[in-house]
């Protein structure tokens, strides 16, 4: 007897095929089809160019994961694309919450692929900004208003987390990281040690130390990805070491 369908939630990473894992690549080797958003798919069209790709323009992310099931309901295998980690700003939110809608006439198994999200591979360009207790926030009010991103940033602050801000700017929210800086500053240091990194793992990657003053400040864009360290991050030539506590 046939099995059920499978939707792989795929997690690419920065994109590029050393950062993406073996079982991410074995994913959409299995898959009969990939779906996603078109600028995740250019990433991988060379590595599966056989394979059938569907996708839609951004801001259609629904009308995506309903294409999935669709696809599944044809019998076929599917992996669903997304970049970073599916489960952090991804798709497999959305995938689990969907087939609820569908599990009785499209039984497919959906399973969730991790990938390396920006925080994780940002971070080890910049050094190690984020070795203790660390939080991620997106700045981008799209699907989440912005007075509570503002609460979060000053727990965050409050708590002297490490943070790793997301979606910290864009021409229609030019002005949100310095916003940002200015409510972690209630609570943090102006001199707290803080980067950014932009096109992680692309053609293109750069970085930048800096203070938290000198971070609200800077031009940055959707690609880039911002890291604010705690009291006791230190800049070390041209990294961030947050220290662990060892003794050394």
């Amino acid at each position: 007897m046939k099995k059920n369908p499978t939707i792989y939630v795929v997690g690419l990473g920065p994109g590029t095929e050393a950062m993406t894992t073996p079982q991410a690549e074995r994913a959409m080797a299995e898959a009969d089809v990939i779906i996603g958003y078109t600028v995740y798919l250019d990433l991988i069209r060379d590595r599966f160019p056989e394979k059938e790709m569907l996708s839609t323009p951004m801001k259609q992310e629904t009308e995506r994961c309903r294409m999935c099931f669709d696809e599944a309901g044809k019998g076929k295998d599917v992996a669903m694309v997304c970049s970073g980690d599916p489960g952090v700003y991804g798709m497999a939110s959305i995938m689990l919450e969907m087939a609820e809608q569908y599990r009785e006439s499209v039984p497919a198994e959906v399973v969730v692929i991790p990938g390396i999200t920006a925080a994780m591979s940002g971070a080890a360009v910049l050094g190690a900004p984020l070795s203790h207790d660390f939080c991620v926030i997106s700045l981008s009010d799209l699907l989440t208003p912005w007075e509570l991103i503002e609460k979060r940033l000053r727990a965050a602050a409050a708590g002297d987390f490490c943070v790793a801000l997301y979606n910290p700017s864009s021409h229609k929210r030019a002005d949100y990281l310095r916003k940002a800086c200015a409510i972690l500053m209630e609570e943090k240091s102006p001199e707290t040690a803080c980067g950014w990194v932009r096109n992680i793992g692309r053609e293109g990657e750069e970085y930048r130390v800096m203070t938290l003053a000198e971070l609200a400040e800077e031009k940055v864009d959707m690609f880039t990805t911002c890291f604010i360290g705690n009291s006791q991050t230190r800049i070390s030539g041209d990294r961030l070491v947050t220290p662990r506590g060892y003794r050394l």
